[in-house]
């Protein structure tokens, strides 16, 4: 099922940002590519940014599309030191772009974000279901209850401890039974998380689980 985020953004030559009001008139957001993007910390630099970071999140446009702003604006350092290596899908990593993107909505939010982060929890890469289950706490993404509870099986232990991190913070009764589950994890770290997450939704819930 596609995501159901809408574009609210219109992008001019490579290293520009143009964002659009309602009428379809624009004016200047970000500065030219290699900057820090200071608009971040206007409210409709950081709705800009944002839109872009769910977009890529959620595959509906590519990480190197010459119409975009660089993806180093999202990745920073690590994604130069990436790039510089070569292309991405070459080396089996195609999965940084969607990374970055999902830490990118860590500093700047747009609510209708949300079914983009909702669906990566199902990504492939761990990596992104990890960062993908981190912004679903932070931004208390209610709708990614169930896909967190399903992440508390998930092969790799940082997911797992991301997940149940996760379900302390957005889930229902109904996910307590998964935060159980990991109490019993052989992992250290996914057993301390899950302890502390029973506790926070039987607060958060004011019900014994």
């Amino acid at each position: 099922m596609a995501p159901t985020f809408q574009r609210a953004t219109c992008w001019l030559r490579p290293g520009t940002v143009q964002d659009c009001d309602r009428t379809g008139t624009g004016r200047t957001g970000c500065g030219t590519a290699g900057t820090d993007c200071g608009s971040l910390r206007r409210p409709h630099g950081q709705d800009l940014i944002a839109a872009w970071a769910a977009e890529l999140l959620a595959g509906v446009v590519a990480y190197d599309d010459p119409e975009l702003p660089p993806v180093t604006w999202l990745g920073g350092r690590h994604a130069a030191a990436e790039l510089r290596r070569g292309p991405l899908a070459e080396r089996g990593q195609e999965y940084w772009p969607r990374v970055w993107a999902a830490r990118a909505l860590l500093y700047v939010w747009l609510p209708r974000a949300g079914p983009a982060v909702v669906r990566a929890l199902a990504d492939p890469a761990w990596r992104v279901r990890e960062m993908a289950a981190k912004v679903a706490k932070l931004r208390e993404i209610g709708e990614a209850g169930d896909g967190l509870a399903e992440l508390v099986d998930d092969p790799v232990p940082r997911v797992r401890v991301a997940a149940v991190r996760a379900l302390g913070a957005v889930g229902e009764a109904e996910h307590a039974p998964a935060v159980h589950t990991a109490i019993d994890d052989p992992e250290p770290a996914v057993r301390r998380a899950a302890e502390t997450a029973l506790g926070e939704l039987r607060n958060r819930l004011d019900r014994d689980l």
